[in-house]
């Protein structure tokens, strides 16, 4: 299944800022619904259980450790609990952005620093039309990886300038 728009231009892509749903336990931050099925592909195997009931979202804040919560339970889980490193969270390089694909910042970072621009949002772009992508189920956040991309691009650009 294609998560990502292929009718959209990379230049039309929101950066995914969408209003909090549900707040998390640990830091009451902002959070997005994610399906079950996504909490359970990120889980070790241990935990599974612990997640076939319930609705979860994602907490987006970098400094929590909670990763996904459930809504009206108190089911918790953190960035020791999943079988990857979520990059919103993770403090040291490689610091993942898209998870379909594999770059993460230090590409992104390295390819400003030799050209002065980058083409990673633009070949995810691409792949995304070919109906490559899988972000529903392989980004833990559940959603398109292109916001956090482009903030990312951002980011670096403004670094690299100063």
């Amino acid at each position: 299944m294609n998560c990502c728009s292929t009718e959209t231009r990379i230049a039309d892509l929101p950066e995914r800022d969408e209003p909090p749903v549900a707040c998390c336990y640990e830091c009451n931050g902002q959070s997005r619904p994610v399906s079950r099925r996504t909490v359970l592909l990120m889980l070790k195997p241990h935990l599974l259980e612990l997640a076939m009931k319930g609705t979860f979202s994602f907490c987006a804040v970098p400094a929590c450790p909670v990763v996904y919560f459930e809504e009206r339970g108190i089911q918790r889980f953190t960035v020791n609990d999943l079988r990857i490193e979520v990059g919103v969270k993770a403090g040291n390089d490689p610091i993942s952005l898209c998870y379909c694909f594999g770059f993460d910042q230090a590409h992104i970072r390295d390819e400003i620093s030799r050209t002065g621009s980058t083409t990673v949002p633009e070949r995810i772009a691409a792949l995304i039309r070919e109906g490559l992508c899988a972000c529903d189920t392989r980004n833990p956040a559940g959603v398109c990886c292109l916001g956090e991309v482009n903030k990312a691009v951002k980011r670096i650009q403004k670094e690299a300038k100063t």
